[in-house]
């Protein structure tokens, strides 16, 4: 007997993601928001309440109507349509392992195409700006020092802004050489090294209070942890001035520290694989995207490349090709 839907998406979401998979809370209420915007959909098309949605009901023809609705009715971006199309995946792959009856439907439905879209844009600021930031922050006043430190923190390690706020001092190490334990996406930890003005700050930090092994690091008012929103809004306090306007904006957050971290290392000519340790990414595909940032390589590369019009015949050979005509008129004809 088939077990009923209601309760094999309660145990998707209290044991398959945190235990099974262990998934962060963040990630998990992005799985919640999919399933309650599936679910609802799956009552109108149905006409019948959710608790009376049965396993038949989900079908190819229900997803791929799903997946419509958010693009057509709900507005959605190809790229939103693909996040929502994936959780979707993880829960079918669940059911399909739950109740064998319903794998050729879950074979099917992960068999959806991902649509295509362009590359998200992923900005950075120059070294010099990452300069003239921390030069511009206040050094007197209750939270210079935190600010001051957080905007460290994020550029030494790269740090999701989750990170930040379950980073506790039981996690850090400020002898030499100083490094922090980093709790990341996919329950995963790693261990991240620390510049000596990182730690200098984080000790002058810990020092303005009385902390225990098990408290955060970064505080808000009364010692409570700071949250993802009171990270964006110091960033934002800070750094907007280095917001830049245009067809591809750049907003400064706290993740474009992140990437700003991965591009400097990649300048500074740090191997990709150390890179993609020191983030947590756990494809290296996401670690080679930053190289595509590196316009000042780009541009070395490109005048080391280019022909100067003094150029003696003892200087850069010419190239053979550019010499058989016959190639050359038929490269032209083209």
């Amino acid at each position: 007997m088939m077990p009923p839907l209601g309760q094999l998406v309660q145990s998707f979401f209290a044991d398959h993601l945190p235990l099974q998979k262990g998934l962060r809370l963040g990630s998990i209420r992005s799985y919640r928001d999919t399933m309650s915007l599936f679910l609802r959909f799956l009552g109108e098309q149905k006409r019948r309440p959710i608790a009376k949605l049965a396993l038949e009901d989900l079908t190819l023809d229900s997803a791929l109507g799903f997946l419509k609705h958010l693009e057509q009715k709900r507005g959605n971006s190809p790229r939103t349509r693909n996040q929502r199309r994936a959780a979707l995946n993880t829960f079918f792959s669940y059911l399909a392992v739950r109740v064998p009856d319903t794998l050729a439907v879950c074979q099917q439905i992960a068999a959806i195409p991902v649509k295509r879209t362009p590359l998200p844009d992923t900005h950075y600021l120059e070294r010099e700006e990452m300069t003239a930031l921390l030069r511009s922050m206040p050094r007197q006043g209750r939270f210079a020092v935190r600010d001051r430190t957080l905007v460290l923190f994020l550029y030494n390690t790269g740090a999701r802004a989750q990170e930040v706020v379950d980073l506790r001092i039981e996690h850090l190490d400020l002898e030499a050489p100083s490094k922090v334990r980093l709790h990341g996406k996919g329950d995963k930890w790693r261990l991240c090294p620390l510049w000596d003005e990182t730690a200098k700050h984080l000790k002058q930090l810990l020092a303005e209070r009385k902390p225990t092994a098990t408290g955060p690091v970064f505080c808000a008012r009364r010692d409570q942890p700071l949250t993802r929103f009171g990270v964006y809004k110091i960033i934002r306090r800070h750094a907007a001035a280095w917001d830049t306007p245009g067809p591809q904006p750049r907003r400064v957050s706290p993740h474009l520290f992140r990437h700003t971290a991965a591009t400097h290392l990649l300048e500074s000519g740090v191997e990709v694989n150390v890179i993609r340790g020191w983030l947590g990414h756990v494809s290296l595909d996401t670690t080679n995207r930053y190289a595509e940032l590196m316009l000042r390589a780009k541009t070395e590369a490109l005048r080391n490349c280019e022909l100067g019009s003094d150029t003696s015949a003892g200087g850069r050979h010419r190239a053979v090709w550019k010499d058989d005509k016959s190639l050359l008129h038929w490269l032209s004809s083209l």
